[in-house]
């Protein structure tokens, strides 16, 4: 290593420091060659002192990311001041094994890094020491807590049976698109759906079969909508549909095409097969419908009159 002295007795003391610091040190010069390796860098890296000493850094570590290293370099060497990098800006420098690869949730060691200038008696700046930290601990708990935070955000947002938006989370995005009709004027229709004679479903083949009908009729849904479309389950066996960008004639073709979807399956549930049907209703956004309470109530209209005519039929009301 280049740690060298007049008397090197004297530095004893610093140079076992330097070795067993938990902290990575990587001391380079100006051509990007290294002159410090300490214990950790050794340790993690498979790499001794003697083997990388004098050598080019990205020779050894040609999966470095070059260039935003040499940017952060010339900044240090120019304004002679450190800079740091929190692993949320770049997960590691170094891609070193996690040192828990049984416990951890994660390949490799998340790192901060720390990039110092180092003047030379006159002054100058013609090398910088990389500190490399290892913070997975930190990184794989604050990664942890965000996703737990995702999931029950997901899950304040989902209807637990389906995984569709539950009733509160879908109204708010009719309530958004219809403030969006308001201001642009651009086509959005919304088409409400039950379950025919769900009540006799349950009665006939018991309450888990009604669930797995309800759970089937999610995933045709999921399966028949557009990426942009916003299902949801509104209550019961009754499920809400918001179709951004689409007409009348538009909403029609997509919920013939739900319509036949179910129609034509078979639900296998606990050793029996049924079949059931849907009814639709869907109200298209016109400027006569003065609240999202309105449209709803016209695509409820809808619905309720595809029933009264016989079920298993889409029927429309415009505003």
């Amino acid at each position: 290593m280049a740690l060298t002295a007049q008397h090197p007795r004297d530095f004893h003391w610093l140079v076992d420091m330097l070795e067993s610091v938990d902290i990575g040190l990587v001391v380079l010069d100006g051509e990007y060659r290294i002159e410090l390796w300490n214990g950790f860098m050794e340790n993690h890296s498979g790499m001794s002192s003697t083997h990388v000493r004098d050598q080019n850094l990205f020779s050894l570590f040609p999966e470095l990311p070059e260039q935003w290293l040499r940017r952060k370099v010339d900044t240090v060497v120019t304004l002679n001041t450190r800079t740091f990098t929190s692993w949320e800006q770049r997960p590691w420098l170094f891609r070193f094994r996690s040192t828990r690869p049984i416990t951890g949730t994660h390949d490799y060691m998340f790192q901060n890094l720390t990039i110092h200038p180092l003047a030379d008696p006159d002054g100058s700046i013609r090398r910088v020491c990389l500190m490399v930290y290892d913070v997975t601990d930190v990184a794989t708990s604050k990664l942890a807590l965000e996703q737990a935070n995702k999931q029950l955000s997901r899950l304040s947002r989902t209807d637990r049976l389906t995984g569709l938006l539950n009733r509160g989370s879908w109204e708010g995005l009719m309530h958004n698109e219809f403030a969006r009709y308001r201001r642009y004027r651009q086509p959005c229709s919304l088409v409400m759906l039950d379950i025919d004679h769900f009540k006799r479903i349950n009665d006939t083949h018991g309450h888990p079969a009604g669930d797995e009908v309800i759970r089937h009729t999610a995933r045709v849904i999921q399966s028949c909508l557009r990426d942009a479309d916003i299902a949801g389950r509104y209550g019961g066996e009754e499920f809400g549909l918001i179709l951004p960008q689409t007409d009348l004639e538009g909403a029609g073709v997509i919920s013939e095409r739900l319509r036949r979807a179910v129609a034509d399956a078979r639900v296998e549930t606990h050793g029996q097969s049924l079949r059931y049907t849907i009814s639709l209703g869907i109200a298209p956004l016109a400027p006569a419908l003065s609240s999202p309470q309105d449209w709803l109530e016209q695509a409820d209209k809808a619905l309720y009159r595809a029933k009264r005519e016989g079920r298993n039929q889409v029927c429309a009301l415009s505003g």
